[in-house]
Order: structure tokens, then sequence, then C-alpha cells
């Protein structure tokens, strides 16, 4: 794997579960090495859900704040990860005029899991969290650095 990009923008349906997810694990590995923000295509509410099972591995989904496509602070990125088919698409008219790469994960959307009991609610996002977690550290490793 190269070097880290220096901008990732990663992209949903609703910047309410995957793509917040994805951007704050991201930044959980990396830091400020990279400049990471996440995006939809609608507006949707942060998912109280997403909130607990990030918050189960140290990472506080509180102060996300929801946006989409037309209210990036910066268009500028090296990498854009999709997680939505729908997402995919705005993302590659976005970038059809600029050097970037657009990545599909096809990532599922634990909200459409129907179901009243919480707990089987919570394992499917989870399964998405470790899904991206596990994803991100292969795509984007984290360097340890060497004791000299």
């Amino acid at each position: 794997m190269s070097d880290l990009p220096s901008a990732v923008l990663f992209a949903c349906t609703m910047n309410s579960i995957r793509s917040p997810m994805a951007e704050s694990i991201m930044k959980f590995l990396h830091g400020h090495s990279v400049y990471i923000d996440s995006v939809g295509l609608r507006k949707g509410e942060m998912d109280g859900f997403a909130v607990s099972v990030m918050e189960e591995v140290g990472i506080n989904l509180l102060g996300h704040r929801v946006k989409v496509f037309d209210e990036l602070d910066d268009s500028y990125f090296d990498v854009v990860i999709t997680l939505s088919p729908e997402a995919h698409h705005r993302a590659l008219e976005l970038t059809r005029v600029m050097a970037c790469d657009v990545e599909f994960w096809n990532t599922f959307d634990p909200s459409i899991v129907e179901t009243e009991n919480r707990e089987e609610k919570l394992l499917a996002y989870r399964s998405v969290r470790d899904q991206l977690m596990k994803r991100i550290k292969e795509r984007f490793p984290v360097r340890v650095p060497l004791d000299i």
C-alpha cells in the first residue's frame, strides 16, 4: 500500500450511519494526518444505534454534524469512498472533472433490519462497524513507528 492520501471523503445515503462511522473510524486510526469528512445525498438525523455501537469501541459520534454534498467545507479529495449505490453515482458526478479516485464499498444499511429486538438491531450495526473498521485498516494501514 502506498502512503496515505491527504484527503478522504466517505459518502452514503443519509450521512447518519455508515459514512459517519467510517469517518470517525478513520479519524480514530489516523488522527489529523489525513483530512477526513463524510456526507450524504439527503440529510438525515444522527442514528442512536450508530452512536451506541461506536461508543462501545471508544469512538464518540455525538458531535457529528450531518450534511449533504452541497454543504461540504472542502471539495478537493484524493479518494472518495462511497458506501451506497446512490452515493456512488453522485460521487462520480462530483469528481468527473477532478483527479480523484472513487471507490465503491457496498455497505449494508443496518437501519433496514426489521425487528423490535434491540440486541438484534445492535448486532446489525456492530457488523457494519466491524466491516468498516476492517476495510479501513486494510485500505489505509496504520503505520507503527519503529523505535531506533
